[in-house]
């Protein structure tokens, strides 16, 4: 009797155990399923708004657009049926500006960007493979960079130069570089004495093509990371000198200097200075998860 009661007991326990199982699977499958619906959201929302972003900016030379046509009539109008944002001081739409500073924004942030990455990865290659005096000299010549603020070597440089977007691009760049520079000469590091890269120094394989065909390409993926962020501190960085008035020059439409011409009439006109302030938000914070998400894609080590 005893034998059998424990044999149901064991059974039961066995079955308990195979419904604990059923239910911990079960309950993995509906988490990876919630996961991929979650990360699919992630992915898409910013993904499509940048991307909205991005056509507007290449289109906006070729839509009906009148950003510097002036109605005296609608000065400091607010929203309305012919005027969806309003117009500004002069009468000026708003929507219409609005679209060619999103271009101007496009296109200095990732000129900047595309720039300082090609310096950054250069100067940071170059570095960590070479060693020795060339890597100690590149190396001082990236704390003297970082010793100056970046945005006050810009504003510095920018107003040197003269305004102008092709001046903001390179006053942008030549601060921008030393981040990306940091990290390549860090990822050579950890892998310029990794067996394939000795192998293919023993094969007689040049430094130039070692540097291009077997480190950089495993470099990549934090300097994907590092310039999606960069492009939103570069919208930022471009809509603050624009403001200073050391960015683009009036007529011509920016983010920060609709912000500026704005501010004169917060209390009468809000619309002036919220219509480029949201735009400038919400571009930087989609940039933002974008690069969150896209991170932790290319982290290894979470995936696993």
């Amino acid at each position: 009797m005893s034998d059998h009661r424990a044999g149901a007991d064991t059974g039961a326990g066995a079955g308990s155990g195979a419904d604990s199982g059923a239910r911990a699977k079960a309950g993995a499958e509906t988490g990876a399923k919630t996961g991929a619906k979650t990360g699919g959201r992630a992915w898409g929302l910013p993904a499509a708004f940048l991307l909205g972003w991005a056509l507007l900016a290449l289109a906006a030379p070729w839509l009906p657009l009148t950003p510097d046509a002036v109605d005296l009539p609608g000065i400091l109008a607010g929203p309305g049926p012919g005027s969806p944002l309003g117009n500004d001081d002069l009468g000026r739409p708003i929507l219409d500006r609005l679209l060619v500073g999103a271009r101007i924004a496009f296109v200095v942030s990732f000129g900047v960007v595309a720039l300082s990455t090609v310096i950054g990865v250069l100067i940071g290659g170059v570095g960590a493979f070479a060693g020795g005096w060339v890597d100690l000299f590149l190396v001082r010549l990236i704390d003297v960079f970082l010793a100056f603020p970046g945005i006050l070597l810009a504003i510095a440089l920018a107003g040197i130069l003269g305004p102008g977007i092709d001046n903001l691009i390179l006053a942008l760049s030549a601060t921008g570089w030393v981040g990306y520079a940091r990290l390549t000469r860090a990822q050579i590091l950890t892998l310029k004495e990794r067996d394939h890269v000795l192998a293919a120094r023993a094969l007689g394989v040049g430094p130039g093509r070692i540097l291009v065909r077997h480190l950089l390409p495993l470099a990549l993926a934090p300097l994907i990371v590092e310039a999606t962020f960069g492009v939103a501190g570069v919208v930022v960085a471009e809509a603050g000198l624009s403001f200073l008035g050391l960015g683009v020059q009036p007529p011509q439409a920016s983010w920060g200097s609709m912000i500026r011409e704005g501010v004169g009439y917060m209390l009468v006109a809000p619309h002036l200075v919220l219509a480029p302030g949201i735009a400038i938000a919400a571009v930087v914070f989609a940039i933002n998860l974008l690069g969150d998400r896209l991170r932790d894609w290319l982290d290894v080590r979470q995936a696993e």
